[in-house]
C-alpha cells in the first residue's frame, strides 16, 4: 500500500538527511493520516483515496508556487515546487495530449455524442475513467476542441 510506501520513504530519506523529502512525506502521511482517521473512513485508506489525496497535494503545491512568484518570492516558490516534486513521484506518469487525444476519442465514439451539448455526458464518464493519469482542465479542453 501507498501508506506504508511513504513510511519507509521517511525513514529513506532522514537516513540520507533529505530534508525536502522528509518534510514533504511527513506531510503526505499527516494528510493520509487525518483521510484514515476521519468519520466514516473505517481506518482504512485506499491506494485511490492516496493517489487523490496526493494529486490535491501537488496542485496546492503549484498553485501555491504560482502565487509566490507573481509575489516575487522566487525562494518560496521553489520550496513549494520542490515539495510538488517529491509527490509526483508517487504519481502515475501524466498522459501525453497525443493519448489524451486518443481516450476522449474513443469515449465519444462509444457514447454517440456529435455535439457540444452533450459535453457534460463525455465529462462524466473520461474524468472517471482518466482520473489521476490527466488533468481535469486538460481534459475539458480536449473534448471541447474534438467536439467543435
Amino acid at each position: 500500500m501507498l501508506f506504508e510506501q511513504v513510511s519507509k520513504d521517511i525513514i529513506a530519506a532522514m537516513k540520507a538527511k533529505d530534508a525536502v523529502r522528509r518534510d514533504a512525506l511527513r506531510n503526505v502521511k499527516k494528510v493520509f493520516l487525518e483521510a484514515k482517521t476521519a468519520p466514516g473512513a473505517g481506518d482504512e485508506l485506499s491506494d485511490a483515496d492516496a493517489m487523490k489525496i496526493l494529486q490535491k497535494l501537488a496542485k496546492q503545491g503549484r498553485e501555491a508556487a504560482e502565487i509566490f512568484v507573481q509575489q516575487g518570492r522566487q525562494d518560496l516558490a521553489d520550496a513549494e515546487l520542490a515539495q510538488v516534486a517529491v509527490y509526483t513521484d508517487y504519481l502515475p506518469k501524466p498522459m501525453s495530449e497525443a493519448e489524451l487525444q486518443e481516450a476522449i476519442k474513443a469515449i465519444i465514439s462509444e457514447l454517440g455524442v456529435t455535439s457540444v451539448k452533450e459535453m457534460g455526458k463525455v465529462m462524466g464518464v473520461a474524468t472517471k475513467r482518466l482520473a489521476g493519469k490527466a488533468d481535469g482542465r486538460a481534459v475539458s479542453e480536449c473534448v471541447k476542441k474534438l467536439l467543435a
